[in-house]
């Protein structure tokens, strides 16, 4: 079997678990740092696993474009092209394309596009997102999906789940690594009917994992935690459960107390660079003039190395001087807290005391 997930402790609907994987294991739940092209901006793959981190994520569809999977392969993978000694999961690359404005035509056999790099036209369908997700040799690979915009009208909604649960009939169908695991993607934006529907649909395929995909796009966090508490319950109990791309503190935990088991965001990174940094009581910009002389770290709770030698009227100073150095230890910053959030929500499953941890980090973030 090429996944394994045991449940440890069940807290209300929230689990910690561990997934074990031929080359590797990880806890759960777990924040998984992105690394679209095959690097954590600014970071070593050693101080990203020195903060905690277990899976990265990587995106097929920006590495398929440059430097191409070919080269990856080159390498032995994608753990050896990076140096990372942990595991990797590869998203297919559905949501980016999508998302791109030089798309071309959509329809049932796959999607032509124009390169967002150089202009150049592409063509992707189920069969070769598995194959570059094969190559680069990845842990966890992702069907092939069609992710609608949030505003779309039902109809498209209908056609993308539609068209995604032929997509994925395709997907498990392609050959893979013996190391690699499968999840699959419930599309249905905010319709809880479609939702339903398309989890039965993909549950019923032979897949190792599941995701739910097409949130944390534009939805209020009150529309997103709806379509959680309406689906979520309804997941495989014996597989692992991924909300794609929700990395905001608060919303973490909500989503751990719905039974979700799995994220990912590039929130924590990109609001790094620009220089909004993560505390217990919400963001600190750092740019503001209240930092200018301040001796304080970001926070004086915080384990990260960052807070352990930096001051906020230094760190703002990097920022003000766009210095290469800022990036680095905004980052280990934003990306411990969120990281070690997430330990903590294990931990307190694992106690039996959810509830209240939950509520004593929402006060907080309220007050």
């Amino acid at each position: 079997m090429r996944l394994r997930f045991e449940i440890e402790a069940v807290c209300g609907r929230a689990r910690a678990g561990r997934v074990s994987l031929p080359r590797g294991s990880y806890e759960t739940p777990i924040f998984m740092p992105v690394g679209t092209l095959a690097t954590v901006k600014s970071m070593l793959p050693e101080e990203v696993e020195a903060l905690g981190a277990q899976v990265i994520l990587a995106n097929a569809y920006h590495l398929y474009l440059r430097p191409g999977e070919d080269v990856v392969a080159d390498h032995g993978g994608l753990h050896q092209f990076m140096g990372w000694p942990r595991l990797i999961l590869t998203d297919s690359g559905g949501f980016q394309i999508f998302s791109l404005r030089q798309l071309m035509k959509i329809d049932d056999s796959g999607v032509r596009f124009r390169s967002h790099v150089d202009g150049s036209e592409h063509f992707l369908d189920p069969e070769r997102a598995m194959a570059v997700q094969a190559a680069l040799g990845s842990d966890i690979a992702m069907a092939f999906d069609h992710c609608p915009p949030s505003d779309a009208p039902r109809a498209r909604v209908l056609e993308a789940v539609q068209r995604t649960t032929a997509w994925a009939r395709r997907c498990v169908e392609q050959p893979r690594p013996e190391h690699q695991a499968r999840f699959g993607i419930v599309q249905g934006g905010l319709d809880l009917a479609l939702r339903r529907q398309h989890l039965a649909e993909i549950t019923a395929l032979p897949f190792d994992g599941f995701a739910l995909g097409g949130l944390s796009v534009g939805e209020t966090p009150q529309e997103m935690y709806g379509v959680l508490d309406e689906i979520a319950p309804s997941m495989p109990e014996q597989r692992p459960r991924y909300l794609m791309g929700v990395g905001r503190p608060e919303d973490l935990v909500e989503a751990i107390r719905r039974g979700i088991d799995m994220f990912d965001c590039v929130m924590p990174t990109r609001n790094a660079r620009n220089g909004h940094l993560f505390t217990p009581s919400g963001r600190v910009n750092i740019s503001n003039a209240e930092h200018r002389r301040s001796t304080r770290p970001i926070d004086e709770t915080c384990g990260c190395p960052t807070c352990a030698r930096y001051s906020r009227a230094y760190l703002r100073h990097l920022f003000a001087t766009k210095e290469i150095l800022f990036s680095r230890l905004a980052t280990a910053h934003n990306l411990y807290v969120v990281i070690e959030l997430v330990r903590a929500a294990r931990r307190a499953i694992l106690a039996g005391d959810l509830e209240p941890w939950a509520e004593s980090v929402l006060r907080r973030k309220r007050d």
